[in-house]
């Protein structure tokens, strides 16, 4: 199997140098918490004025989104920052947890729709200055248009789950930005009152499925699942294209916010001089960092033919011994890394 012969990952964790990752979802996240300071005073403002009861759960969202997006700032900074002594894996889970945080957080305001939404459909209540609600509500869904494309293509160059979290609220706030405007006109022009309570539930369905997505997928990551099934194939491409290297197996894989960790074991001619066994291994290793810069690599040599298990009984998947004998890859394993 050879590079070409494997659809290469367009994004991910690992494409990209730790320092200019930082520096692009620094910039997002910064750019996040602009938009959602802004969406919190104009909001807070619509709903004063017109009592609407869709726009106060709009503005509850746009505040939980303004303490999502400080956090994952925060995070994408110190998820980047170098291993020290006491992390010598670095700090990449930091984004993880930001994205966990924000999952609760979008949650908490699902919760809250449900509940207020529910009170008012059995009690509607009219909404007053209907125009200045929707102003304000499509000035949130300009904002909030441009900054979920900012994020699209942050996103396809870092692959950083922290601003993936991130945009995953305000992908969802669009739907909802519109389900507002709707149940607001609907409200003021033609009298339906219960149609802004209706509206707010449905954002609260929205929101829910966003936190359960985005949960899930923190949870992979804080719990080290595999790397999606493209990239191993991607990884496994690279370390096999060399013709002394003679197999591989016992591939392990797993992401922490912008770095990725890998370990292998790789069958090399049994005969050859020590230097020559770590000189293939040094050039694969430098095949893989050509195109994840930001991972972290451990390759164990094994003589082919003579391998033997190590840690299998509790490490790998496939319990069956290894014998030398074929050209290994493990990708027998089904792997769509979104799954819990």
């Amino acid at each position: 199997m050879t590079e070409t012969e494997v659809t290469k990952p367009q994004a991910g964790p690992g494409r990209m140098d730790p320092a200019e990752s930082q520096r692009i979802n620094t910039l997002a996240t910064a750019l996040s918490v602009s938009v959602a300071s802004i969406l919190v005073a104009a909001k807070l403002w619509g709903w004063w004025a017109s009592g609407s009861i869709a726009l106060l759960a709009s503005f509850f969202d746009s505040l939980l989104d303004l303490a999502a997006s400080i956090t994952a700032f925060l995070a994408v900074r110190y998820a980047a920052r170098p291993a020290d002594n006491e992390h010598r894996f670095g700090h990449g889970k930091a984004e993880a947890f930001s994205s966990l945080l924000q999952a609760v957080l979008v949650a908490a305001s699902a919760i809250f729709l449900f509940v207020e939404g529910t009170r008012r459909l059995i009690d509607p209540q009219p909404v007053e200055a209907g125009g200045w609600a929707l102003g304000v509500m499509a000035l949130s869904l300009v904002l909030t248009l441009f900054l979920v494309r900012m994020q699209t293509l942050v996103i396809r160059r870092t692959g950083s789950i922290a601003v993936t979290g991130d945009r995953a609220h305000y992908t969802a706030d669009i739907l909802s930005n519109l389900a507002v405007m709707g149940g607001i006109a609907l409200a003021v022009f033609a009298g339906f009152d219960w149609a802004d309570p209706v509206l707010a539930l449905f954002v609260g369905f929205l929101l829910a499925k966003s936190a359960y997505e985005l949960g899930r997928d923190s949870v992979n990551q804080l719990l080290d699942r595999e790397l999606p099934d493209a990239t191993r194939a991607h990884i496994e491409a690279l370390l096999t294209d060399d013709p002394r290297v003679l197999g591989i197996h016992e591939l392990r894989t797993r992401a922490a916010g912008p770095l990725i960790h890998i370990q292998v074991h790789m069958d090399l001619e049994p005969y050859q001089s020590l230097k020559d066994a770590h000189d293939v291994v040094v050039d694969a290793e430098n095949r893989v960092l050509k195109h994840y810069p930001a991972a972290d690599l451990l390759i164990h040599s094994d003589p082919y033919g003579y391998g033997e298990a190590h840690g299998r009984g509790f490490f790998d998947a496939d319990p069956e011994p290894h014998d030398g004998g074929t050209r290994r890859t493990d990708t027998d394993t089904p792997d769509d890394g979104k799954s819990a």
